[in-house]
């Protein structure tokens, strides 16, 4: 079982309050269990109908220990049975209702098609989003997404359908368009990223190809480590050049 939330970094309002912790609480909460869950997964889960958390007179997500498991437990019939989310919002429904619940033997994909829960684009899971997920989960419309597709700022997957993470690419193009920057203003942001995930995959490839399964996941930590730095190096000269040109 997960660890309580309670004292999660929730707002010190009420005592109902002091129950519900933000988003960025709850990813530290399940990721000792689920390294791999984002933001983004939990967002899209939401846009799915698969929790359902309480909102701030500001917009700001709060979820109780209640929506935390159910997370858990959407994560955990995802990468222990393979169960496409439908299945699984269905399995939910009835434990919810009291009702007993059989799920396939662990590590078997389950007999139920997952195309169902994309609309026919590409399948959906945590990890991988279908086309109509993604504007769902970014609340974004089908016409800016395929202009920002035709300028390469978003693309699918090699497998088919998009990486989870793009739903946060999508929410900041958007937001960056309202301030009139458009797809053909940002294709330089998207080299100049390309070329730091390049320059990341020649310190780690060596790392990844070696036998050693503890060297393997040492590249895995190094990526992720390697990846922030960037990012806050990346903002550290957008800041300098701005004062420089503006101060």
């Amino acid at each position: 079982m997960l660890q309580s939330p309670t004292d999660g970094g929730a707002d010190r309002g009420t005592a109902a309050d002091d129950r519900l912790v933000s988003i960025g609480t709850v990813l530290t909460l399940l990721r000792d269990e689920f390294p791999e869950v984002t933001i983004s997964k939990i967002r899209f889960l939401e846009a799915e109908g698969l929790v359902e958390p309480q909102r701030t007179t500001s917009g700001y997500r709060k979820f109780s220990a209640d929506d935390v498991e159910r997370l858990a437990q959407v994560l955990r019939m995802q990468r222990d049975h393979y169960l496409p989310l439908k299945v699984i919002r269905d399995h939910l429904d009835a434990l919810g209702r009291g009702e007993q619940v059989r799920l396939p033997a662990p590590g078997t994909p389950s007999d139920v098609s997952p195309g169902g829960d994309d609309g026919g684009t590409g399948t959906a899971t945590a990890d991988r989003l279908g086309r109509d997920e993604l504007l769902a989960a970014a609340e974004v419309g089908a016409n800016d997404l395929a202009e920002w597709e035709s300028y390469g700022l978003i693309s699918r997957v090699p497998e088919g359908g998009y990486d989870a993470e793009v739903v946060n690419v999508a929410r900041l193009l958007a937001e960056l368009g309202r301030f009139g920057l458009e797809p053909r203003h940002l294709r330089a942001m998207k080299a100049a990223a390309d070329r730091e995930s390049g320059l990341i995959e020649q310190v780690v490839a060596p790392l990844r190809l070696n036998r050693n399964p503890q060297t393997r996941a040492h590249a895995e930590t190094t990526t992720k480590e390697l990846a922030e730095l960037t990012v806050r190096l990346h903002a550290a000269l957008v800041q300098t050049s701005l004062r420089v040109r503006l101060y």
